[in-house]
């Protein structure tokens, strides 16, 4: 059994990070007889100048990429079955909103010293793709961090430390200038970049291609 490390870069408003994640996982579970993962989730914000109360998705990306409504509509139409055939159900309506997620990304950093990363990632995308809850928002995000299993006192502490946001905003640089500009950004065994949602049968491939060279090497 071989032990990886797997780094995801995403956002956890980015429809194609839990897409890609979730083809991750499957592939990790068809090779889960010879290789085990230890999966670390890191902060990319695709809006960060967004205010508070975020903006009309549609209106967002018409402004930002010059999307059509149509287009818009056809997206998410492909998103939605995307995601259905990965096990992740998307509920895009007409009023969707896209938020901020520096106070997300401060929970997640945080959780991460107490094995609650992946359980409270999940727990986002879920939130904001499936149950409309406005993720900018610091009630909610409480909430969904104390039943990720987090203690309350300690996540409102860490969403009013500066330090939490500087980390956030030096690791997001970080990333920048290690030339990730898009998300999701998966890196395996801390060199080998896998950019956007690729394929089951791609990561697959990939897993059990550096996991032989590992043994090789060994």
């Amino acid at each position: 059994m071989r032990s990886l490390r797997i780094d995801i870069v995403s956002d956890v408003v980015c429809p194609w990070c839990i897409i890609g994640y979730k083809r991750l996982q499957a592939a990790l579970k068809l090779v889960s007889n010879e290789i085990q993962a230890e999966i670390h989730w890191h902060p990319f914000e695709l809006n960060p100048t967004m205010p508070e109360g975020g903006e009309n998705l549609r209106d967002h990306l018409a402004r930002k990429y010059g999307t059509t409504k149509e287009a818009s509509i056809e997206a998410r139409n492909t998103l939605t079955q995307l995601g259905a055939e990965v096990g992740f159900q998307f509920n895009f309506y007409e009023e969707m909103r896209i938020y901020n997620t520096r106070k997300a990304h401060q929970l997640l950093m945080w959780a991460n010293q107490h094995h609650k990363q992946n359980e409270l990632e999940l727990a986002l995308f879920e939130a904001y793709f499936r149950h409309e809850k406005k993720i900018d928002d610091e009630n909610v995000l409480i909430q969904i961090a104390v039943d990720a299993g987090l203690n309350e006192a300690e996540c409102l502490e860490v969403l009013h430390d500066d330090s939490w946001a500087k980390a956030v905003a030096n690791t997001e640089q970080q990333w920048l200038q290690a030339g990730i500009h898009a998300v999701p950004a998966i890196i395996i065994d801390q060199k080998h970049l896998v950019s956007g949602a690729q394929s089951t049968e791609r990561l697959v491939e990939l897993l059990k291609s550096i996991s032989s060279n590992m043994a090789s090497i060994h």
